[in-house]
Protein backbone atom coordinates (compact mmCIF):
# COMPACT_ATOMS: atom_id res chain seq x y z
CA UNK A 1 0.00 0.00 0.00
CA UNK A 2 1.58 3.57 -1.04
CA UNK A 3 2.44 5.50 2.04
CA UNK A 4 0.75 8.83 1.61
CA UNK A 5 2.49 12.28 3.15
CA UNK A 6 0.08 12.91 5.42
CA UNK A 7 0.76 9.43 7.29
CA UNK A 8 4.71 10.85 7.35
CA UNK A 9 3.58 13.45 9.51
CA UNK A 10 2.80 10.94 12.20
CA UNK A 11 6.59 9.47 12.16
CA UNK A 12 8.79 9.64 14.97
CA UNK A 13 11.96 12.38 14.86
CA UNK A 14 14.15 9.38 14.12
CA UNK A 15 12.46 8.19 11.61
CA UNK A 16 11.80 11.47 10.21
CA UNK A 17 15.75 11.58 10.12
CA UNK A 18 16.22 8.61 8.85
CA UNK A 19 13.64 9.76 5.77
CA UNK A 20 15.59 12.59 5.09
CA UNK A 21 19.03 10.46 4.90
CA UNK A 22 17.68 8.46 2.56
CA UNK A 23 17.08 11.60 -0.17
CA UNK A 24 20.44 12.10 -0.12
CA UNK A 25 21.09 9.79 -2.50
CA UNK A 26 18.12 11.02 -5.01
CA UNK A 27 17.04 10.11 -8.42
CA UNK A 28 17.98 12.15 -11.16
CA UNK A 29 14.62 13.45 -13.10
CA UNK A 30 15.40 17.03 -14.87
CA UNK A 31 12.54 19.96 -14.41
CA UNK A 32 11.55 19.61 -18.02
CA UNK A 33 10.37 15.86 -17.08
CA UNK A 34 12.04 13.97 -20.15
CA UNK A 35 13.01 10.59 -19.53
CA UNK A 36 16.11 10.34 -17.60
CA UNK A 37 18.98 8.80 -19.79
CA UNK A 38 20.64 4.87 -18.79
CA UNK A 39 22.85 6.53 -16.57
CA UNK A 40 22.29 9.55 -15.05
CA UNK A 41 24.53 11.89 -13.64
CA UNK A 42 24.04 11.87 -10.05
CA UNK A 43 23.12 15.81 -8.20
CA UNK A 44 21.91 17.04 -4.88
CA UNK A 45 20.96 20.39 -3.40
CA UNK A 46 23.73 19.91 -1.51
CA UNK A 47 27.32 18.90 -0.68
CA UNK A 48 29.73 17.76 -3.31
CA UNK A 49 27.29 17.27 -5.80
CA UNK A 50 25.11 20.38 -4.81
CA UNK A 51 24.39 23.57 -7.22
CA UNK A 52 28.06 25.08 -7.07
CA UNK A 53 29.20 21.81 -8.17
CA UNK A 54 26.39 20.96 -11.03
CA UNK A 55 28.70 22.12 -14.03
CA UNK A 56 31.61 19.87 -12.87
CA UNK A 57 29.31 16.77 -12.72
CA UNK A 58 28.84 16.26 -16.80
CA UNK A 59 29.76 18.05 -19.61
CA UNK A 60 26.12 18.80 -20.62
CA UNK A 61 25.49 20.46 -17.27
CA UNK A 62 27.81 23.44 -18.24
CA UNK A 63 25.09 26.16 -18.47
CA UNK A 64 24.59 25.64 -15.04
CA UNK A 65 28.13 27.46 -14.32
CA UNK A 66 28.78 29.33 -17.68
CA UNK A 67 25.32 30.08 -19.14
CA UNK A 68 24.31 34.01 -18.81
CA UNK A 69 20.14 33.21 -18.50
CA UNK A 70 20.40 30.87 -15.73
CA UNK A 71 17.04 30.59 -13.26
CA UNK A 72 15.70 31.14 -10.65
CA UNK A 73 16.45 35.26 -10.02
CA UNK A 74 15.13 37.69 -7.82
CA UNK A 75 12.11 39.54 -9.45
CA UNK A 76 12.26 42.42 -7.21
CA UNK A 77 13.11 45.93 -9.50
CA UNK A 78 11.19 44.54 -12.40
CA UNK A 79 10.10 46.88 -15.01
CA UNK A 80 6.63 47.72 -15.66
CA UNK A 81 5.64 46.36 -19.21
CA UNK A 82 2.61 45.33 -21.23
CA UNK A 83 4.35 42.16 -22.11
CA UNK A 84 1.88 39.71 -22.75
CA UNK A 85 1.20 37.10 -20.29
CA UNK A 86 0.14 33.71 -21.18
CA UNK A 87 -3.08 32.50 -21.56
CA UNK A 88 -4.23 29.34 -20.27
CA UNK A 89 -6.29 26.78 -21.57
CA UNK A 90 -5.90 23.88 -19.10
CA UNK A 91 -8.55 20.82 -18.79
CA UNK A 92 -9.28 19.20 -15.73
CA UNK A 93 -7.48 15.55 -15.41
CA UNK A 94 -8.49 12.69 -14.01
CA UNK A 95 -5.38 10.33 -15.39
CA UNK A 96 -2.63 11.63 -13.12
CA UNK A 97 -0.02 10.58 -11.51
CA UNK A 98 2.34 11.82 -8.63
CA UNK A 99 5.99 10.85 -8.58
CA UNK A 100 8.73 11.19 -6.07
CA UNK A 101 11.82 11.48 -8.05
CA UNK A 102 14.04 12.04 -4.79
CA UNK A 103 14.31 15.63 -6.14
CA UNK A 104 10.70 17.12 -5.57
CA UNK A 105 7.13 15.76 -5.94
CA UNK A 106 6.27 15.70 -9.56
CA UNK A 107 2.48 15.58 -10.95
CA UNK A 108 2.42 13.85 -14.67
CA UNK A 109 -0.50 15.13 -16.66
CA UNK A 110 -0.74 13.02 -19.70
CA UNK A 111 -3.46 15.56 -21.04
CA UNK A 112 -4.23 18.80 -19.07
CA UNK A 113 -4.47 21.46 -21.95
CA UNK A 114 -2.26 23.86 -22.41
CA UNK A 115 -1.13 27.45 -22.69
CA UNK A 116 -0.67 30.05 -25.57
CA UNK A 117 2.23 32.69 -25.47
CA UNK A 118 2.66 35.30 -28.00
CA UNK A 119 1.11 32.90 -30.28
CA UNK A 120 2.74 29.65 -29.35
CA UNK A 121 1.07 27.01 -27.84
CA UNK A 122 3.17 25.09 -25.48
CA UNK A 123 1.69 21.57 -23.68
CA UNK A 124 1.74 21.02 -20.23
CA UNK A 125 3.38 18.15 -19.37
CA UNK A 126 3.61 18.26 -15.45
CA UNK A 127 4.45 20.27 -12.27
CA UNK A 128 6.31 20.33 -9.63
CA UNK A 129 7.09 22.06 -6.10
CA UNK A 130 10.17 23.62 -4.11
CA UNK A 131 10.53 24.17 -0.59
CA UNK A 132 11.56 27.14 -0.24
CA UNK A 133 10.38 28.95 -3.57
CA UNK A 134 13.38 29.23 -5.91
CA UNK A 135 12.05 32.71 -7.19
CA UNK A 136 12.28 35.59 -4.28
CA UNK A 137 10.95 38.51 -3.44
CA UNK A 138 12.77 41.70 -2.09
CA UNK A 139 15.07 38.97 -1.24
CA UNK A 140 11.85 37.45 0.57
CA UNK A 141 11.91 33.33 -0.54
CA UNK A 142 8.25 31.91 -0.15
CA UNK A 143 7.33 28.62 1.72
CA UNK A 144 6.69 26.85 -1.60
CA UNK A 145 6.37 27.14 -5.40
CA UNK A 146 5.09 25.23 -7.83
CA UNK A 147 6.22 25.24 -11.50
CA UNK A 148 3.83 24.06 -13.98
CA UNK A 149 6.16 22.84 -16.99
CA UNK A 150 5.13 23.28 -20.58
CA UNK A 151 6.14 22.35 -24.16
CA UNK A 152 5.87 23.52 -27.33
CA UNK A 153 6.86 20.89 -30.60
CA UNK A 154 10.27 22.75 -31.23
CA UNK A 155 11.38 22.20 -27.66
CA UNK A 156 10.89 25.60 -26.19
CA UNK A 157 9.88 25.59 -22.55
CA UNK A 158 6.80 27.71 -20.84
CA UNK A 159 7.29 27.70 -16.90
CA UNK A 160 4.44 29.22 -14.92
CA UNK A 161 5.60 29.94 -11.44
CA UNK A 162 3.39 30.12 -8.62
CA UNK A 163 4.34 31.41 -5.17
CA UNK A 164 2.67 30.23 -2.31
CA UNK A 165 2.76 31.89 1.30
CA UNK A 166 0.80 30.53 4.46
CA UNK A 167 -2.36 31.18 5.19
CA UNK A 168 -5.71 29.07 4.24
CA UNK A 169 -5.29 25.90 3.12
CA UNK A 170 -4.92 25.32 -0.23
CA UNK A 171 -7.41 22.06 -1.61
CA UNK A 172 -5.73 21.31 -4.83
CA UNK A 173 -2.91 20.43 -2.68
CA UNK A 174 -4.90 17.69 -0.77
CA UNK A 175 -4.71 14.96 -3.30
CA UNK A 176 -1.13 15.07 -4.03
CA UNK A 177 -0.27 15.05 -1.18
CA UNK A 178 -2.80 12.32 0.38
CA UNK A 179 -1.26 10.30 -2.51
CA UNK A 180 2.33 10.75 -3.04
CA UNK A 181 4.71 8.33 -1.92
CA UNK A 182 7.46 9.11 1.23
CA UNK A 183 10.00 7.37 -0.40
CA UNK A 184 11.29 7.22 -4.15
CA UNK A 185 7.72 6.17 -6.26
CA UNK A 186 4.76 7.16 -8.28
CA UNK A 187 0.98 6.49 -7.61
CA UNK A 188 -2.03 7.13 -9.41
CA UNK A 189 -3.95 10.01 -7.81
CA UNK A 190 -7.33 9.14 -7.57
CA UNK A 191 -8.63 12.58 -7.84
CA UNK A 192 -9.30 15.28 -10.48
CA UNK A 193 -6.19 17.45 -10.77
CA UNK A 194 -7.32 21.08 -12.34
CA UNK A 195 -4.41 23.20 -12.69
CA UNK A 196 -6.97 26.24 -12.62
CA UNK A 197 -7.07 25.89 -8.54
CA UNK A 198 -3.10 26.99 -8.27
CA UNK A 199 -3.71 30.78 -9.52
CA UNK A 200 -3.93 32.97 -7.13
CA UNK A 201 -7.04 35.11 -7.48
CA UNK A 202 -5.32 38.60 -8.35
CA UNK A 203 -3.28 38.99 -11.91
CA UNK A 204 -0.46 40.08 -12.77
CA UNK A 205 2.98 38.33 -13.29
CA UNK A 206 6.52 39.06 -13.77
CA UNK A 207 7.72 37.30 -17.16
CA UNK A 208 11.39 36.76 -17.85
CA UNK A 209 13.61 34.21 -20.51
CA UNK A 210 15.47 31.84 -18.41
CA UNK A 211 16.54 28.38 -17.81
CA UNK A 212 15.64 25.00 -16.07
CA UNK A 213 16.52 25.44 -12.64
CA UNK A 214 17.99 22.03 -12.64
CA UNK A 215 20.74 20.35 -14.54
CA UNK A 216 21.61 20.36 -16.99
CA UNK A 217 20.04 24.53 -16.68
CA UNK A 218 19.40 24.49 -20.20
CA UNK A 219 18.31 28.03 -21.37
CA UNK A 220 15.22 27.35 -23.17
CA UNK A 221 12.60 28.40 -20.94
CA UNK A 222 10.22 31.26 -21.11
CA UNK A 223 9.36 32.05 -17.69
CA UNK A 224 6.20 33.72 -15.83
CA UNK A 225 5.88 33.52 -12.18
CA UNK A 226 2.36 35.09 -10.69
CA UNK A 227 2.96 38.23 -9.03
CA UNK A 228 0.66 37.40 -6.02
CA UNK A 229 0.95 34.60 -4.02
CA UNK A 230 -1.14 31.51 -3.47
CA UNK A 231 -2.14 30.41 -0.07
CA UNK A 232 -1.61 26.97 1.77
CA UNK A 233 -1.69 25.80 5.45
CA UNK A 234 0.84 25.55 7.82
CA UNK A 235 0.38 22.05 7.83
CA UNK A 236 0.64 21.34 4.23
CA UNK A 237 3.96 23.20 3.86
CA UNK A 238 4.97 20.96 6.89
CA UNK A 239 3.88 18.13 5.00
CA UNK A 240 6.33 19.02 1.81
CA UNK A 241 9.21 19.92 4.05
CA UNK A 242 8.78 16.90 6.08
CA UNK A 243 9.99 15.21 2.96
CA UNK A 244 12.06 17.70 1.32
CA UNK A 245 13.93 19.74 3.60
CA UNK A 246 15.74 21.79 0.93
CA UNK A 247 15.65 21.36 -2.50
CA UNK A 248 16.01 24.88 -4.21
CA UNK A 249 18.54 26.15 -6.29
CA UNK A 250 19.82 29.59 -5.01
CA UNK A 251 18.85 32.40 -7.64
CA UNK A 252 21.27 33.69 -10.02
CA UNK A 253 22.62 36.91 -11.78
CA UNK A 254 20.24 38.54 -14.20
CA UNK A 255 23.30 39.91 -16.07
CA UNK A 256 22.25 42.13 -18.76
CA UNK A 257 18.37 40.55 -18.70
CA UNK A 258 15.33 42.66 -17.85
CA UNK A 259 12.49 41.12 -15.61
CA UNK A 260 9.29 42.89 -16.83
CA UNK A 261 6.19 42.98 -14.65
CA UNK A 262 2.53 43.26 -15.86
CA UNK A 263 -0.70 43.83 -14.02
CA UNK A 264 -2.99 42.22 -16.41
Amino acid sequence: MTVSIRASLLLSAFAMAALTAAFAAPGDTPEDGKAKPAHPTHWTYGGEEGPEHWADLSPENRPCAAGLQQSPVELSGAMSADAPAPVPHWIPANSTTVANNGHTLQVNIPTGGSITLEGKSYALKQFHFHHPSEHTVDGKAFPLEVHLVHAASDGDLAVVGVLFEEGAANPALDPIWATAPIKEGEARINAQIDPYRFLPPVVGVYRYEGSLTTPPCSETVHWTVMATPATASASQLAAFASLFPWNARPVQPLNRRYVLKTSG
